[in-house]
């Protein structure tokens, strides 16, 4: 399975299972329109922009182009790629009738496709048989949050606001979009050295 390098953006849960299964991929969902009233996710997006790049691959009809205008709206340009799916005639296998346009989106469509989208739109492929390099990005659970400090103690609340603001990111981010961030953007060594830096928040 080919590995993408950018982060890719879908709308919804059954875009991102289609995705995965053409591609090995950090893919994340908008949610729908959710991304418009979502700042968190919104953040997240921008840092994995400016980390990895994106390619925004949200279906062909009118909803799906509202949601791309808005991240072109708030993402430099330079670091998102747009991959498209042809607007196929028909409806997706879980739906008893077609969308409001009769037009097949992401989840629809096959894995060749999807996989020609996401080349078209210059995604960078790696080589999945590679070694996992040292500044590989992290893997953590919610386990691990709560091994390292950032969940389940009186202290964690804190701790994560420290590791937050190093981070430049809002303060009120949940331990599990904590996760999700780290996971997304961070290094082990990066990991390292904010917790470091966030110890002084242990000291009365």
């Amino acid at each position: 399975m080919k590995r993408v390098r950018q982060a890719i953006v879908v709308e919804g849960k059954y875009d991102e299972i289609r995705v995965h299964s053409a591609v090995d991929a950090l893919v994340v969902q908008t949610e729908g329109f959710g991304i418009f009233r979502d700042k968190e996710r919104l953040e997240l997006l921008r840092r994995l922009a400016a980390q990895r790049g994106l390619i925004i691959l949200t279906d062909s009809d009118s909803a799906g182009m509202l949601i791309r205008n808005h991240l072109i709206g708030a993402i430099p340009a330079e670091q998102m790629r747009h991959a498209y799916v042809p607007p196929i005639k028909g409806k997706e296998r879980r739906k008893a009738t077609p969308g409001k346009e009769g037009i097949i989106g992401v989840e629809g469509v096959d894995n060749a496709l999807v996989i020609r989208a996401l080349e078209q739109a210059g995604a960078i492929f790696e080589d999945e048989d590679a070694a996992p390099a040292a500044t590989d990005f992290l893997c953590l659970t919610k386990g691990d949050l709560y091994a390292l400090g950032l969940s389940g103690h009186a202290n964690s609340a804190a701790r994560r606001r420290a590791l937050l603001t190093r981070l430049g990111l809002p303060q009120n981010l949940s331990a599990n979009r904590l996760l999700e961030v780290l996971n997304a953007t961070v290094t082990v060594q990066e990991l390292t050295r904010l917790l470091e830096e966030t110890k002084a928040v242990d000291t009365p």
